[in-house]
C-alpha cells in the first residue's frame, strides 16, 4: 500500500528562534526589518505580518523581536527530519518547511495508519515544534493536504475531492499567475485541472502541470531521502542561561529524540552517551560538563535513557550556567531485537533487571551498586571481589577453581580469629566439626597461606565457615572463622 505522511512545520520561525514562546508572551520574528510571524499576543497588539521594526515597537513597546535565520531553520528541520527516521527510512525534505514520511511498509509495525500519526505527531511536539500533518497515496498530494491544513485522504478517490476544493494558487508553480487565475475565475485546483492543458503549460509552464500530475499520481515523483551521519553528535543552543540542571530535561529529550530515529535507521544500539553542558564563553569560560552514562545492556529506544538522564540530572551541581546543550553516542553495536519467550522468566527479564540496575545507579552512584565478580583464585579472600555493575564480566573472570566443599554465600570481609574452650573452637558457643578438611595452600608469589578449612555447627544449628592457619615459622596453629551459611 502506497501511503505519504505530510509534516508541515507552520510556526517554526518562532518555535527556532524562541522555543520559550508562548501564546501569552509578545512575540515576533523579523526578516529584512520586516515581521515574518508573531505570537498570539503581538497580534492582538496590533503587529502584522510585513510590518517594520518601529511599528512593530509602537504597537507593542515590550515585544521581544528576533532575527530570522536561514540555517537555523535548516538545522530544526533536519533535527525533525532524523528524529522521524524511526518510523520509515525514506523520509524527503520537501519545500516550505514540509517533511514527507514514506510509511506503506511501517503501517503495520506500528499498529495502522492512526497509530503511527500520533506517534510521528508526538514526536515532533517532543522536539518542541508544532507541525500540520497529512495522509495520502501520493507524496504531492500529502504535501498540498499538509500546506493547506486538510486533513487526510487514504484514498485516491477521497484526495481527488479534497483536492479539487483546495485554493489553485496553492501549488508553488501557481503563486506567479494568482492575478491572472483570478481574473479568468479560476479559484480551486479542481477548476485549474480543468483548464486547457496546452494552454495552461503555455501561460504557465510545465512544472505547474507536473506537481498537478504527480499529485493526482497520474506521474512518477522522485526524492532525495535523507542520509544519515554515519555518527551521532548533535547540539542544542539554550535561549537563556541556565541555572538548575533539572531544568535542561527538556532539551535533552531533544536531543535523545534525534538519535532515537539515528539509531533505528543505523540498525543500532547505544551502550555508552555523553551529554556535555557547555558554559559560558570568554573571561568566564570553563570546560564544559560531562554526564557519561554506561548502560549494562545496549538499547534503541529513548524512554529508558530519559529516565537515566533525570535522575543524573537531579544529582549534578552546575559549576556555572549552562548555555548549550551536545549529546554523542560514544559506543554503538548492532541492534538485536527482544525475543518473546514461550514461558516468561518470574520477577521480570534480564532485560528488565539490567534496566533497574542502571536506574539504581544513576540515583545512587557507581561505586553503590555492585556484583559479584569472583576470581581465578585458591584464596577465598581473593576469590571473592565486587566491581561495578556497570562492568561486564568475563567469562574468565567467573571460572572458579574446583573445590570439594561447599562455600558460604556470605564470607567475611577479614576473618575473625576464634578463642579457645576446651580444645574446641569457640564463636558463641562450641563448634563442632562436621566436615573433613579442605587443604587450601596458595599465595607462594606474595604472601603465603596454608589453611584447613572446615564447616563447624554451634549450639544452634547454625553452620560456619571455619579454618586453622598453619603457620611455617613453627608457631602455634590458630582457629578463624572466615564466612557464614545461610
Amino acid at each position: 500500500m502506497q501511503l505519504w505522511i505530510g509534516l508541515c512545520l507552520y510556526r517554526l520561525p518562532l518555535e527556532v528562534f524562541c522555543p520559550s514562546w508562548s501564546a501569552a508572551s509578545c512575540t515576533a520574528v523579523l526578516e529584512q526589518d520586516g515581521v515574518l510571524a508573531m505570537s498570539r499576543a503581538a497580534h492582538a497588539a496590533g503587529v502584522r505580518v510585513g510590518m517594520r521594526r518601529g511599528g512593530a515597537l509602537l504597537m507593542a513597546p515590550d515585544i521581544q523581536l528576533h532575527e530570522r535565520s536561514v540555517q537555523r531553520e535548516a538545522d530544526a528541520l533536519q533535527a525533525a527530519a532524523l528524529a522521524l527516521l524511526r518510523y520509515t527510512p525514506q523520509v524527503a525534505l520537501a519545500e516550505e518547511g514540509v517533511l514527507l514520511l514514506d510509511i506503506g511498509a511501517s503501517l503495520r509495525l506500528f499498529g495502522g495508519i492512526r497509530n503511527l500519526c500520533r506517534l510521528a505527531a508526538a514526536s515532533v511536539r517532543a522536539l518542541g515544534f508544532t507541525a500540520a500533518l497529512s495522509c495520502a497515496p501520493t507524496a504531492q498530494g500529502a504535501w498540498l493536504l499538509a500546506r493547506s491544513r486538510s486533513g487526510r485522504s487514504l484514498t485516491m478517490q477521497s484526495l481527488t475531492r479534497r483536492l479539487a476544493r483546495l485554493p489553485a494558487w496553492l501549488p508553488p508553480p501557481a503563486r506567479p499567475f494568482r492575478t491572472w487565475l483570478e481574473g479568468i475565475g479560476c479559484q480551486t485546483v479542481g477548476e485549474l485541472r480543468r483548464l486547457p492543458r496546452p494552454g495552461l503549460q503555455r501561460r504557465c509552464g510545465r512544472a505547474l502541470l507536473d506537481v498537478l500530475d504527480a499529485a493526482y499520481g497520474e506521474a512518477p515523483e522522485m526524492h532525495a531521502w535523507l542520509e544519515p551521519p554515519p555518527e551521532f553528535k548533535a547540539g542544542l543552543e539554550l535561549f537563556d542561561r541556565i541555572e538548575h540542571a533539572e531544568a535542561l530535561l527538556h532539551g535533552a529529550q531533544r536531543l535523545v529524540q534525534q538519535m532515537t530515529g539515528w539509531l533505528t535507521v543505523h540498525h543500532y544500539a547505544v551502550e555508552r552517551i555523553c551529554l556535555l553542558l557547555d558554559h559560558e564563553r570568554g573571561r568566564t569560560a570553563c570546560p564544559p560538563t560531562a554526564i557519561d552514562i554506561v548502560l549494562a545492556e545496549a538499547v534503541w529506544r529513548g524512554d529508558h535513557l530519559l529516565r537515566l538522564l533525570k535522575e543524573r540530572l537531579a544529582r549534578t551541581e552546575l559549576p556555572a550556567p549552562v548555555i548549550g546543550l551536545r549529546l554523542e553516542a560514544v559506543q554503538v553495536q548492532a541492534m538485536t531485537p527482544l525475543t518473546a519467550s514461550l514461558f516468561p522468566e518470574p520477577g521480570g527479564t534480564s532485560q528488565d533487571r539490567e534496566r533497574l540496575f542502571e536506574l539504581l545507579v544513576a540515583r545512587l552512584g557507581a561505586d553503590n551498586v555492585l556484583r559479584a565478580a569472583p576470581q581465578a583464585d585458591y584464596r577465598p579472600d581473593q576469590a571473592n571481589a565486587w566491581q561495578p555493575v556497570q562492568h561486564k564480566l568475563r567469562p574468565q573472570d567467573q571460572r572458579l577453581p574446583p573445590h570439594s566443599l561447599p562455600r558460604p554465600v556470605w564470607l567475611l570481609p577479614k576473618p575473625v580469629a576464634l578463642i579457645m574452650r576446651d580444645n574446641r573452637p569457640f564463636y558463641m558457643s562450641p563448634l563442632r566439626l562436621v566436615s573433613g578438611a579442605e587443604r587450601i595452600e596458595a599465595g607462594w608469589w606474595n604472601a603465603i597461606q596454608v589453611r584447613d578449612y572446615f564447616i563447624a555447627e554451634g549450639s544452634d544449628h547454625a553452620h560456619y565457615w571455619i579454618f586453622l592457619e598453619r603457620s611455617g615459622d613453627g608457631g602455634e596453629p590458630r582457629w578463624y572463622l572466615h564466612g557464614l551459611f545461610g
